[in-house]
């Protein structure tokens, strides 16, 4: 008998990817990608929704092996939500970088609740959800009272596809500020500001929400049985996939990448957390918190190394060392231990084109490892998407931390195999992969003794 096909509808903040899995072997079968690009409306930055879903109703109708899909895995990034009207219209779906957010940092930081109970850090822009429904209630009130229910992200995807609408606990519980880790229950604010009512009711992430469509069958030839289900955030997709791996209580931790690289740990004590350090309580499929760091890895490496980087060796990254050439944080306004400081580079202008690729590939790894340590993380470490794929960003995290073998995650996406398990399906086996030899490299303890001394001095961003 042919195995099913799970199609898994992967948005992230950079790419959205159409992903066909055939559920028996866990091998991509079909696969397509476009850019994401914000559109202005509504005097706001907001997500390309129409842009986005009308391209994979495209891609669906296009795929190889549509006539086998059996279910539809919606996996979003955070801090992205849609509020809708009765009728279904979307209001306002915020794109969580647009600085109009931070015209009301102030007024909104009078109002959060302390970090003991949400266990979400105050993050700048539009990173808090709960900021842009603030925003939107005090800036354009006219527009938030025709609001009937908010979607969060990977539900807003299963609502277009099933016409059901949920709401669910990893994406409620992303640095939200709307939802109490330990109490399993809405914020006081989200409760005193009325928007635990747009809530949908919650439903477990590997629910099925109902099938498809009419109007989406008529338009992909999907077969009109397919499910949807109800979906996750992408970062704890990839966590539920690799704590499949250990048994229950084991210490480890992972390193989802992406545009962000999200540092998680089991076993880590929620007191560590330092909402100053970008340090917060991530919710799991099943509602427990999660330990977590995050740092916006993919967009400061391509700041040091460039849009186009050249491939880098351990002797260029050896090169970097003797030439003593820092990248010191940050390169992103987002996210961060050090987010006040301005990034800068030192002692680089000489390097080659394949040494500045060593040095944003040494400075994702001392930041991965300075998260680690936040975290007071031990263990196993898994590291999933492009990060997994760089062979000298593991041999150099496997020196930093020669007490913690790294694992790439392999071929198959944490964040896919976690897609794939809400489906119903798990492949077998499940041991992580031989560890990445540590780089052999005289004077990296140095270095980083260095570079972190160099973390905590100015220049401050204006």
């Amino acid at each position: 008998m042919t195995p099913p096909v799970i199609a898994v509808l992967d948005v992230g903040k950079t790419h959205a990817k159409l992903l066909l899995v055939d559920a028996a072997s866990g091998e991509v079968v079909d696969s397509a990608q476009r850019d994401r690009q914000p559109v202005e409306a509504g005097g706001l930055r907001q997500l390309d929704l129409e842009a986005t879903g009308e391209w994979f109703l495209q891609a669906l109708a296009a795929a190889e092996h549509r006539d086998r899909i059996t279910d539809l895995v919606p996996v979003g990034h955070g801090a992205a939500a849609a509020l809708i009207d009765a009728q279904g219209a979307v209001l306002a779906a915020p794109d969580y970088e647009d600085p109009a957010f931070e015209s009301v940092a102030a007024e909104y930081r009078a109002l959060r609740d302390p970090f003991a109970l949400t266990a979400s850090p105050e993050l700048p822009l539009g990173l808090n959800l709960a900021r842009q429904l603030y925003y939107l209630q005090a800036r354009a009130p006219r527009l938030y009272a025709r609001a009937a229910q908010l979607l969060l992200h990977p539900q807003y995807w299963a609502w277009r596809l099933s016409g059901v609408r949920a709401s669910e606990l990893t994406s409620l519980g992303c640095h939200t500020d709307l939802w109490q880790p330990r109490a399993a229950a809405p914020s006081p604010l989200a409760g005193a500001r009325g928007w635990d009512r747009l809530l949908p009711p919650l439903r477990r992430a590997d629910a099925v929400l109902g099938a498809i469509r009419p109007a989406v069958h008529a338009r992909t030839s999907l077969p009109a049985r397919c499910r949807v289900r109800c979906g996750i955030h992408d970062s704890n997709a990839s966590w539920l996939a690799h704590a499949a791996r250990f048994p229950p209580g084991m210490p480890f931790s992972v390193i989802s990448s992406g545009t962000w690289v999200i540092l998680m740990a089991r076993g880590t004590d929620l007191g560590r957390l330092d909402e100053r350090r970008d340090m917060l309580a991530n919710v799991d499929a099943e509602g427990a918190p999660v330990a977590t760091a995050r740092f916006m890895g993919g967009r400061e490496y391509a700041a040091i190394a460039g849009e186009r980087p050249a491939a880098a060796n351990a002797a260029d990254l050896h090169a970097v060392l003797v030439a003593g050439a820092l990248a010191l944080p940050s390169f992103a306004e987002a996210g961060g231990p050090w987010a006040g400081r301005r990034g800068t580079l030192q002692g680089a202008e000489a390097l080659t084109e394949s040494q500045r690729t060593a040095l944003a590939t040494l400075y994702v790894a001392l930041m991965c490892d300075a998260r680690l340590e936040d975290l007071g993380a031990c263990g196993p470490i898994m590291v999933d998407g492009p990060l997994a794929t760089d062979a000298l960003f593991l041999a150099t995290l496997a020196a930093l931390r020669p007490a913690s073998p790294v694992h790439a995650a392999g071929t198959r996406a944490g964040s896919l195999m976690g897609a794939l398990r809400l489906a119903g399906w798990s492949l077998p086996g499940g041991e992580p992969g031989a560890a990445a030899t540590p780089l052999h490299a005289p004077g990296l303890a140095a270095y980083r003794a260095r570079w972190l001394a160099n973390c905590e001095t100015p220049p401050l961003r204006p």
